[in-house]
């Protein structure tokens, strides 16, 4: 077993805009740390920074520089502007004062407006219990992967198909005490990628950049709910590849991003 998402993301603080953390061995995704694990720690420390609950992380972007390893990090988050509505900050990560990620996070509370109804057709899904578990660890897929279970509704990984996508139903295999914005960051990242619906073979690879959207309070969400996620690919070129993603609560779209990768090998 591996220290669940709520130990491994956990930050403390050590000043005014300042936290440590440490990155758990066994939640890699090649080299480094998994990019949803990195990214939810720095969600946590900009939380922590904000302290209304008022102001909810609707966007996050983000890049991480070089490999984030296991042992002793700190992190460093700047309020960019804090306005009557919304707070923009950055967050940081080091480890032996490098600098290898970065994010930024818009926080905002909800504005009484009255738009147009928009509404949009669900993916069609077959139900969790129809699904076979598929085990994401190695040797075919990174070790964070212990960490998540996942049911695919298709198409299966390495099978070398034409449809660059996939499908299926997500969540921790350890139930989080509640679902909060840097869980479904990770989340939104946690997903195999639509690479391997087309290729025969597994290729280590890293996220390269990240822009997720919360579009739903996490709070609502049963934090043991089996969340669905649809994905394709956009583009794929000079070993770099482009996905849209989308995590879905019933009826309701909770969560997107588009996510970029790299191909190491």
């Amino acid at each position: 077993m591996i220290a669940t998402f709520e130990q491994a993301s956990a930050v403390r603080p050590t000043g005014p805009g300042a936290f440590e953390a440490t990155v758990p061995d066994g939640w890699q995704q090649g080299r480094g740390a998994f990019g949803g694990l990195v990214y939810g720690m720095l969600a946590r420390a900009m939380e922590h920074v904000v302290a209304d609950p008022a102001r909810r992380l609707r966007t996050f972007t983000g890049d991480i520089a070089g490999p984030v390893l296991p042992g002793p990090a700190t992190l460093r988050v700047q309020v960019l502007r804090k306005g009557s509505k919304q707070s923009n900050l950055q967050a940081t990560l080091f480890q032996k004062n490098e600098p290898l990620a970065v994010t930024i996070g818009v926080f905002s509370a909800s504005r009484k407006v009255e738009p147009p109804v928009f509404t949009r057709e669900p993916p069609e899904r077959a139900d969790w219990d129809q699904l076979i578990p598929y085990p994401l660890e190695p040797p075919s897929g990174p070790p964070f992967g212990r960490a998540y279970e996942y049911r695919s509704a298709g198409p299966m990984p390495f099978t070398a198909g034409r449809d660059a996508e996939t499908a299926g139903y997500l969540r921790e295999k350890v139930v989080p005490s509640r679902r909060d914005a840097p869980s479904m960051v990770a989340l939104l990242d946690a997903w195999w990628p639509t690479l391997w619906s087309i290729d025969k073979v597994y290729r280590p690879m890293a996220t390269v950049s990240f822009a997720g959207q919360l579009l739903v309070d996490p709070a609502r969400l049963d934090p043991s709910e089996r969340l669905f996620h649809t994905a394709r690919m956009a583009a794929l070129e000079d070993g770099y590849f482009v996905e849209l993603r989308e995590l879905w609560s019933g009826d309701a779209c909770v969560g997107m991003n588009q996510q970029t990768y790299v191909i190491l090998g």
